[in-house]
């Protein structure tokens, strides 16, 4: 196995063979993505690990929800840079550059959200996000009322949550171990 076949720092080696519905899983993606996403490979070592990461992954980033995919995946961006996971930063920039339709907008928030072309509904979105991120004990009514005042529901404000929630965990884990992006993330949608 060679460095670029290995997506952590960690020797935990995919099952061989996978199950087949995780291997038509992996194909779908090379179908969709062009590649299997190496945060899968990572967690394919166990399948049951690899299922509840993907089970809560989908749930958050792909069904119904008030926030669009566009929206949830700025928020995967933000928290990624806050946390500087190179992997999520990598990988969630180029959906937010593909979902967009504007390289420029990836790049601005990978940067610095701050300085973005944003409507006030993504800024108090993504000011929220900032403020969990870092100081999620100092959350309090007034920062949920910003959210209601710009048109979120409060289950709006729980998905927001639990998209912040999900990313610090992720970041945290790709970060402690090294996962490397797919090399194609990079110039994707550009």
């Amino acid at each position: 196995m060679t460095q670029k076949d290995i997506p952590t720092a960690l020797n935990l080696p995919m099952v061989d063979p996978l199950p087949p519905e995780t291997q038509k899983y992996f194909d779908i993606c090379v179908e969709k993505l062009g590649m299997v996403p190496n945060v899968l490979k990572a967690n394919a070592f166990d399948i049951d690990k690899l299922n509840a990461f993907t089970a809560m992954y989908n749930d958050l980033m792909l069904a119904d929800s008030g926030l669009s995919k566009l929206e949830r995946e700025m928020i995967a961006v933000v928290v990624s840079s806050i946390n500087k996971c190179f992997y999520c930063l990598v990988a969630h920039g180029a959906a937010v550059r593909q979902l967009s339709g504007n390289p420029q907008l990836g790049e601005m928030l990978v940067m610095n959200y701050r300085v973005a072309p944003l409507d006030p509904r993504q800024r108090a979105m993504l000011d929220f996000a900032a403020k969990m991120t870092t100081s999620s004990a100092e959350i309090e009514e007034p920062d949920r009322q910003k959210l209601r005042d710009v048109g979120f529901t409060d289950r709006d404000i729980w998905d927001i949550a639990n998209v912040t929630g999900f990313f610090n965990m992720s970041n945290r884990v790709a970060s402690a171990t090294a996962m490397v992006p797919n090399e194609e993330y990079h110039a994707q949608f550009r």
